[in-house]
């Protein structure tokens, strides 16, 4: 067994795996809720926090509190980090890294990062001879426990097979591949999504809703819109983008700058900011400067790359 390889989850004469004993370092809102849905799961829950209070909830529902962050590591073969930042969790583990108490643990990060703060710490766990991997929380604390929503891992693809029961607890696990930083990059390039989505939905909100119409009323029939034809374009576009060429038989990137004017139009007149639609026009314009005006909205792709294209 080398020093990456942790012991699988015990089976008993029935097939029935023994829940794992897992630890969870930082109970914050997110920790805690980490916590919680282990022990929902039956999984013997080893918790830490700086600030010990934190932990009596959990602490009444079976989990043990443990004294000091060594204590807490020695309890279970994998480890859950949920803290401030990685600089706040390398300063709990380095020195338990340094005295060897961390070599042949499996430590799942679940700290907010970057994918070069993911790669980083790959590096520095595997120096201590520590299994690795990074997770995304595509979830508010609410969520976690819920098998439909997504945690998303990269790194190490025997630490993500031997604990997937336990990754199984906090929602459904998708291992993105063993480059470290994957699930980091997913997670961001997902949030600036989901940013966009909002800012769009509520700029057509304030416009139907200057006319009379109920922010519920508008959301039933944009819903429909994002889950049929939107979803659709954007099976359609993938296509286009990974081969780079970018058909415009449904409609080109002229006509759509064409038809965001009469958005713009419309949400003047009722006085609702035009921020928003004024730069995806001008980022529309662009494309089309580039060439792409025949091209499909895909197209538009090559005009946010930027530099990165060089990269590629």
């Amino acid at each position: 067994m080398n020093a990456h390889t942790n012991p699988a989850p015990v089976v008993n004469a029935h097939t029935t795996p023994t829940p794992v004993p897992v630890t969870v370092i930082g109970l914050g809102n997110m920790g805690a809720a980490l916590a919680a849905a282990l022990l929902d799961r039956g999984h013997p829950t080893t918790v830490w926090n700086r600030t010990p209070q934190k932990a009596k909830a959990l602490v009444d529902r079976g989990a043990r509190l443990a004294a000091d962050p060594a204590d807490a590591v020695a309890a279970s073969p994998v480890v859950l980090a949920c803290v401030l930042d990685d600089a706040a969790l390398r300063e709990i583990l380095d020195p338990l890294a340094e005295s060897g108490a961390l070599t042949g643990k499996s430590l799942v990060n679940l700290t907010s990062t970057s994918p070069e703060g993911a790669d980083e710490m790959s590096a520095w766990a595997s120096t201590h001879g520590i299994g690795h991997l990074d997770g995304g929380i595509m979830t508010t604390p609410e969520g976690v426990g819920n098998p439909e929503l997504m945690f998303l891992y990269s790194g190490s693809a025997e630490v993500f097979a031997t604990y997937r029961p336990v990754l199984a607890a906090l929602g459904d696990p998708i291992h993105l591949g063993t480059e470290p930083g994957l699930a980091s990059l997913y997670d961001t390039a997902l949030l600036g999504l989901m940013w966009a989505t909002f800012t769009g939905w509520l700029h057509g909100t304030a416009m139907t809703g200057a006319d009379g119409t109920r922010a519920e009323d508008f959301t039933a029939v944009a819903l429909r819109w994002l889950n049929g034809a939107v979803a659709g374009f954007l099976t359609r576009y993938a296509g286009q983008v990974d081969a780079g060429h970018y058909p415009g038989d449904d409609a080109t990137v002229d006509v759509q700058i064409a038809t965001i004017g009469h958005l713009i139009h419309a949400a003047a007149d009722r006085g609702v900011d035009n921020a928003l639609p004024e730069l995806l026009k001008a980022t529309m314009e662009r494309a089309a400067a580039a060439g792409h005006g025949g091209d499909s909205y895909a197209s538009v792709i090559e005009v946010l790359r930027g530099g990165a294209a060089a990269k590629r």
